[in-house]
């Protein structure tokens, strides 16, 4: 498997969210306080939250929603096993094509997450 670059994507989206946020500053302002409302922890943890969060992202191929997703998971303190046992779940719902975004998730927990000293 070829190596993508998750860091590099997230910079390229941010960089074209940046220019909607001037032509469209009111519709990003509402799309950050739903995602802000949505994402707020409650009944479900942060966690979980963005653990069903990355889920929909693998199932709908996103490759930025896997990178912001499972960056969010890192900085949440997500464990590893956590993370794994939601693929198997994304794999056994979703079929071949979510194996293959898990996998590409799993590449991007890898180059997104500290690397020990």
């Amino acid at each position: 498997m070829s190596s993508f670059d998750h860091g590099g994507l997230m910079h390229d989206i941010n960089e074209g969210l940046a220019v909607l946020r001037g032509g469209q500053p009111d519709t990003l302002k509402a799309f950050h306080q739903l995602s802000r409302s949505a994402m707020a922890q409650g009944a479900l943890s942060a966690c979980n939250k963005e653990l069903i969060a990355l889920a929909i992202g693998i199932s709908q191929h996103c490759s930025a929603c896997i990178a912001f997703h499972v960056k969010a998971l890192i900085r949440l303190g997500c464990s590893r096993e956590q993370f794994e046992e939601m693929l198997g779940v994304c794999a056994y719902m979703g079929g071949g094509p979510s194996l293959m975004y898990a996998a590409e998730a799993v590449k991007a927990w890898e180059s997104l997450a500290p690397q020990p000293a």
